[in-house]
């Protein structure tokens, strides 16, 4: 019985199957089974009720798979606290990014410091949705907004003021709003989520908060098209500034009606555990703040953004 064989136990009670623990493994299910059966050779019972649909714990697996569950935990845990110590980079990135924010800006990010760390190793998930950590195979999330559960840990990256967007070209052909209540006859860009269509912007000036109901003829739950039409001049956007860094400081689009302030949100790391916070998780939490700070500060200094975001 070897120590990676308790690994694919683990997976295979997770998963209540040998195919899905297989997959999640990244290996051939004969392999899989193998493993299964060298370790209930092992220790001389059976793990798992097989039946032709289903794959069950057995009374014996209900004991021994939450304390095989603690002892791989406390291995894992002293391997990581050694390679603390020595501030050792390396292993496996497993990271779900924003699809915008991921496809145009963190992507390079993670190519400039997988150069510098040639030992660590990537995977990505693409999603604007929420992730499940255990469900979708995720260490790391960067994602805009805090952590609303409390059993998650998280890393502020910054703050990330929120702009209505377009093309000089667009305004020019349907004028360019100076007030909330001009918005009614424009042609909103919207981005979808769980269903819900982001449709009802919010603005604010002097305290005040204007709601407005758009009307538009697009919606997509992928933030990156809602980029993407706002820069080919489909319509107008609200979009966090660092989705529109590129187009923006390049004079693709512009910000419209910047006196009235969209919602701004913020960009965090998130982490499932205090286990997953390697040095590497802590060196790329570095490495986003100082890239982010560096794209915040070129918004300021063309103003597009005031000071305010480095808050």
């Amino acid at each position: 019985m070897l120590l990676e064989d308790l690994l694919v136990i683990q997976k295979v009670a997770e998963f209540r199957s040998i195919t899905a623990a297989a997959t999640d493994l990244d290996m051939r299910v004969a392999t899989a089974s193998a493993a299964l059966k060298r370790v209930e050779s092992a220790l001389g019972v059976e793990l798992f009720i097989r039946t032709t649909r289903q794959l069950r714990l057995s009374s014996a697996g209900e004991k021994y798979i939450p304390q095989c569950n603690q002892a791989l935990l406390m291995l894992e845990q002293a391997k990581q606290n050694m390679k603390d110590d020595l501030d050792i980079v390396d292993g496996e990135l497993r990271i779900s990014l924003a699809s915008d924010l991921g496809r145009n800006l963190v992507t390079s990010w993670l190519d400039e410091f997988m150069e510098t760390y040639p030992s660590i190793t990537l995977r990505t998930h693409i999603s604007d949705s929420n992730i499940d950590f255990y469900r979708d195979s995720v260490d790391i999330a960067l994602r805009y907004g805090s952590p609303d559960d409390a059993n998650l840990y998280g890393f502020k990256i910054c703050n990330v003021p929120g702009l209505l967007c377009a093309t000089q070209e667009y305004l020019e052909k349907y004028g360019t709003p100076k007030h909330p209540s001009d918005l009614e006859s424009h042609n909103g860009l919207f981005y979808q989520l769980y269903n819900i269509t982001h449709d009802n912007w919010t603005f604010s000036h002097r305290d005040e908060e204007y709601k407005i109901k758009m009307s538009g003829n697009r919606v997509s739950n992928d933030g990156d098209l809602v980029r993407r039409w706002c820069v080919a001049g489909k319509g107008i956007a609200v979009k966090s500034c660092l989705d529109m860094s590129n187009d923006l400081l390049s004079g693709k689009v512009v910000s419209v009606m910047s006196e009235f302030k969209p919602r701004s949100t913020e960009l965090w790391l998130i982490c499932p555990s205090r286990q997953s916070i390697t040095p590497a998780v802590r060196l790329l939490r570095d490495t986003f703040k100082e890239k982010c700070t560096g794209i915040l500060n070129q918004l300021i200094k063309k103003g597009i953004i005031d000071d305010s975001a480095l808050a």
